[in-house]
C-alpha cells in the first residue's frame, strides 16, 4: 500500500511516521486491495480544545474512498481512534462488496437504458466551469472531478457515509438519471433525483 503522511500546523517524527504506517497496513487484512492511504494531521489552535491532534486518514482501492477523521491528544491516539473507525468501515464495505447481484437489478439497467455490459465502477470525468461574473464575491477554493456511478439509492448512501461526506452524487440505477443522497439538518438522508 502507498502511504503518504502529511501534516499542517504541526510535526510528525520520523518514528511516529513508522508506527503511523505499520497501523495503516495493517487495515489491509480487513479489506485486501486497498492501494493508497493519505494521512493528514494538524493542530486545532483553541487553547480551550484538550484533543488538539486532528488525523484525517482517506483510503482508496477498487474504485472506493473510504475515509474517516479523529481527535486525539497526541498523533499516536488520534491514528488508533482512526484505525478504528477504519476497521469498522472496512467490514461493512467488504460484507456490501460480496452480497451478489440480484435479477431484478439487472432488469432496472435496462428499464433505464443502461447497457448490461456497463461496468458498475466505469469512471467519467465530469468537468466544471462556473460563470464568474454571477457571483464576484464567492471564490471557488477547492475543485474536483467525481466518478459517474450507476448505483441504487441505498448503495449511494453506503458510500456517502464511507466516505463522511454530506452529499453523494451518482447515477440513479433505478431511473437511469443524475442524483444526490444528501445528509438532511434532522440527521435522516434525502434524495434529489432529476425528473424524466
Amino acid at each position: 500500500m502507498q502511504i503518504r503522511v502529511s501534516a499542517r500546523h504541526t510535526t510528525v517524527s520520523d518514528r511516529d511516521r513508522s508506527l503511523i504506517e505499520e497501523k495503516i497496513e495493517r487495515l489491509g487484512k480487513y479489506l485486501p486491495g486497498m492501494d493508497r492511504a493519505e494521512i493528514h494531521f494538524s493542530e486545532q489552535r483553541n487553547p480551550r480544545i484538550a484533543e488538539k491532534e486532528v488525523c484525517e486518514v482517506t483510503l482508496e482501492g477498487h474504485g472506493h474512498h473510504v475515509r474517516c477523521s479523529a481527535n486525539g491528544v497526541d498523533h499516536l491516539t488520534a491514528i488508533d481512534l482512526a484505525v478504528e473507525k477504519l476497521e469498522n468501515k472496512l467490514h461493512k464495505l467488504k460484507t456490501k462488496l460480496i452480497v451478489k447481484p440480484r435479477h431484478r437489478d439487472t432488469a432496472k439497467l435496462k428499464r433505464a437504458g443502461i447497457p448490461e455490459g456497463v461496468p458498475e465502477d466505469l469512471e467519467l470525468s465530469l468537468n466544471v466551469s462556473v460563470a464568474t461574473d454571477i457571483a464576484p464575491d464567492l471564490k471557488i477554493v477547492k475543485m474536483k472531478t467525481v466518478e459517474k456511478r450507476v448505483l441504487s439509492p441505498e448503495d449511494a448512501v453506503l458510500r456517502m457515509e464511507l466516505m463522511e461526506h454530506g452529499f453523494y452524487f451518482f447515477t440513479n440505477l433505478e431511473t437511469g438519471l443524475p442524483a444526490v443522497v444528501y445528509r438532511r439538518a434532522d440527521g435522516d438522508v434525502g434524495l434529489i433525483d432529476e425528473e424524466a
